[in-house]
């Protein structure tokens, strides 16, 4: 029996797809495109709410894959229970590297450089000069050293920053050097002039900003999250905006999106912009390269990549 495999990216787009599979556009419509009952792979719609994105599931009974295009998968992972047993989670590791490492350099200049008082000032034809810091010669912490937290400190390299820390869940060797573990934090913050995140949320890493980590983080300390909202208590970073100690470029935020008259939004030295990490022209063509490879792994019964865990399996 012919398998169905739901694609969020219209089927023209793509040159050639594997033989083996019946393959239907749906990008989170109202009317699914066929029967869930006989969708094997799920590619899931991107940048749809979690509502949206997890309402076909506890109809798909015979599904087998469930590829995100989002290199977080905390969505999915909240929608567990709606998924059969045995089904593969796989994530979009390295289709956002680029751009998502693009803005945390963005952010980072453009808070340093203070970009967003030019641009105020640029609105009421203002010519207000001034120092500023440079990135050149800073110390940087990068929490969350996966591909994207490797992609930023590439693009870290031209900018002759003092020295690059990186941090993850457990401690590794890298080919620029040392990965700390988490359990480390607390002796590399107080030397890092400007701290970066970019790791997944989990259970281990959510409000792993808190109170007590931005107290660590040295006077004048830039704070970039490019990961997710929750990473970061929003409560224990308004004080520490307020009274001008830190300063802030987020491009995700916790609630999101942030609502009007939140008290972050009028922050001092706070930079946002709207989880625009991913959407950009850099996205398709990578995801399309990703969800073919995936399908032909899948139809060829070869091992899938960016696997985070499998459905019913008691590591769960």
């Amino acid at each position: 029996m012919t398998q169905d495999a739901w694609l969020p990216i219209p089927l023209k787009e793509f040159q050639q797809l594997p033989d083996g599979l019946n393959y239907l556009f749906w990008d989170g419509e109202q009317d699914f495109p066929g029967d869930p009952a006989d969708c094997a792979v799920y590619v899931v719609p991107y940048m749809k709410p979690q509502a949206v994105r997890a309402r076909p599931l506890d109809e798909m009974r015979g599904l087998r894959l469930v590829q995100t295009l989002t290199a977080g998968v905390d969505d999915m992972i909240a929608a567990l229970d709606l998924i059969v047993p045995g089904v593969a989670l796989c994530n979009a590791r390295g289709v956002h590297d680029a751009s998502t490492a693009e803005l945390a350099l963005t952010l980072t200049l453009a808070s340093l450089r203070g970009v967003p008082g030019f641009v105020r000032a640029q609105q009421q034809e203002r010519w207000e000069g001034g120092f500023h810091p440079a990135l050149a010669d800073k110390s940087v912490l990068i929490v969350g050293y996966g591909a994207i937290g490797a992609a930023v400190e590439d693009r870290l390299v031209p900018f002759e920053v003092a020295r690059v820390a990186r941090v993850a869940r457990s401690g590794r060797a890298s080919a620029r050097g040392p990965v700390h573990p988490l359990t480390e934090l607390p002796r590399l913050l107080p030397e890092a002039d400007v701290v970066i995140l970019s790791t997944p949320l989990t259970d281990t890493t959510r409000g792993l900003v808190d109170a007590e980590f931005l107290a660590r983080m040295k006077d004048g300390a830039l704070l970039v999250n490019v990961a997710r909202g929750a990473v970061v208590d929003t409560g224990s970073l308004l004080p520490e905006l307020e009274s001008g100690r830190l300063t802030a470029a987020l491009d995700v935020t916790d609630p999101e999106p942030l609502p009007a008259g939140h008290p972050l939004w009028q922050a001092p030295g706070v930079l946002i912009s709207p989880h625009v990490g991913g959407p950009t022209s850099a996205f398709l063509p990578r995801a399309k390269r990703v969800v073919v490879d995936q399908l032909t792994r899948f139809v060829n019964r070869e091992p899938l990549r960016n696997v985070i865990l499998t459905t019913g399996s008691a590591d769960n």
